[in-house]
């Protein structure tokens, strides 16, 4: 792959509360999930583009944790970034020595692939403290012209990143062009957000990636898990509807191309007919939407597959790394760059994705009151609370063992000393 830039409810019995219907109100059916406000650990997540990436550190927030990145004899190293002399920032030091990074303020010295201190410069060769202190490191990984960090959960080693990435990125050539951007808002609402089943067919009708293609009203959509990913499942599409009391509502516009109604396809959401790229055919995806963890969406269209990944950088701001994916080799690579560049990134990743953004800034919830469509939030939440229990259970395994200290016997004076020694604290009586 290659790269371009609530009404409340009075309880009267004393009874035991059963637990409320799962998103009737809050998110206290997924504890899990309502504890991570600033992501979940145990994963990979692509935090920049890998040509961003120099021998000059730079920071990054990730999950609420503060990390260096630098590269070095190119490769990409990661450090927590925070002297443990006085606070500092590692990234706004520099390299004095091979394969380190130093403090700008004393000049304390770390290895960049063992986070340890090897030298302190202000206290000359003989330093005490050097081989006693060390900075947490990370593993980092380059895919998809991304630079990605794994952020642990304890001391568990990293899995293998192919293992989360998207198989088809994996096994097949393509090229990638993608944008990366700081947005304010929840990650949770950025993921709910794009697995939604409701909001792309009126938030974005203004979008002018929209302007010449129609989308349904509304649909008939059931969620259904295959492997580590879940899928909407178009079963009913309904491109026009009339509502009792109200009037007639429809995206359909005379400039607008067609949609063929004959048929049903779960390859993009705005109509049949399109002949599909083999490698997205070869796939064989049971729905054009589909999620993963820690929060992947995969839109499949006919001849590309979009991406987006909702990367945590704390409670309430988030990283947006949205790929277009074209599966073509030779000249259809610069024909994409062209076409990526001209239109597609202003439209698409810019006024499109824009709208995202802006809902997912405003959102207030919970409290929620959620509706029929609403089963593909509720689906993902169900999948991120089993599948992160399954990942804090195999982290455990790997806890350190703590050391069980001998305890020495409790020493007993003897009856004698003790009533000396009480005589001996006496106050002296004058005769």
């Amino acid at each position: 792959m290659t790269d371009v830039d609530v009404t409340e409810t009075r309880v009267t019995t004393t009874e035991p509360q059963r637990p409320r219907a799962a998103g009737r109100q809050d998110w206290t059916a997924w504890p899990r999930y309502n504890a991570a406000s600033s992501g979940y650990r145990g994963y990979w997540y692509p935090v920049t583009w890998s040509s961003h990436i120099t021998g000059d550190p730079t920071s990054h927030m990730l999950g609420g944790e503060k990390i260096m990145l630098m590269r070095d004899g190119g490769t990409v190293y990661a450090l927590h970034d925070r002297c443990p002399h006085r606070g500092v920032p590692l990234s706004e030091g520099d390299q004095q020595f091979p394969g380190t990074v130093s403090c700008p303020y004393h000049g304390w010295t770390f290895k960049l692939d063992t986070g340890k201190l090897a030298a302190v410069i202000t206290d000359g060769p003989d330093s005490k403290i050097c081989g006693k202190l060390s900075v947490r490191t990370y593993a980092v990984e380059e895919r998809l012209g991304l630079t990605w960090v794994y952020l642990p959960i304890g001391d568990e080693p990293p899995h293998p990143i192919d293992e989360q990435l998207p198989r088809e990125l994996t096994e097949n050539e393509g090229i990638v062009g993608g944008r990366i951007q700081a947005r304010q808002g929840d990650w949770r609402f950025a993921c709910e957000n794009g697995f939604d089943e409701g909001h792309a067919k009126y938030l974005h009708r203004t979008a002018l990636w929209r302007l010449f293609k129609p989308m349904p009203t509304w649909n008939v959509t059931r969620i259904i898990p295959e492997g580590r990913w879940i899928y909407r499942v178009q079963d009913e599409v309904y491109w026009e509807a009339t509502f009792p009391g109200v009037g007639t509502w429809t995206s359909k516009r005379w400039w607008k191309k067609k949609p063929d109604e004959s048929t049903i396809s779960n390859i993009g959401n705005t109509g049949a007919g399109k002949k599909i790229d083999p490698v997205i055919a070869a796939q064989n995806f049971p729905g054009f939407a589909s999620l993963s963890m820690p929060g992947v969406l995969r839109i499949a269209y006919p001849t590309f597959i979009h991406y987006e990944f909702y990367v945590p950088v704390d409670d309430e701001n988030h990283r947006y790394v949205g790929l277009m994916v074209n599966f073509v080799t030779g000249l259809g690579k610069a024909k994409f760059y062209a076409k990526y560049l001209g239109a597609i990134r202003w439209l698409f990743h810019g006024q499109f994705s824009g709208q995202d953004a802006w809902m997912v800034e405003v959102t207030d919830a919970p409290p929620e009151k959620l509706y029929r469509p609403d089963v593909s939030l509720t689906s993902w939440r169900n999948l991120a609370e089993e599948e992160y229990g399954e990942k804090l259970a195999a982290a455990a395994q790997h806890a350190p063992t703590p050391v069980a200290r001998a305890t020495r016997p409790r020493r007993v004076p003897a009856a004698d000393t003790v009533a000396t020694v009480g005589r001996a604290s006496e106050t002296p009586r004058s005769e």
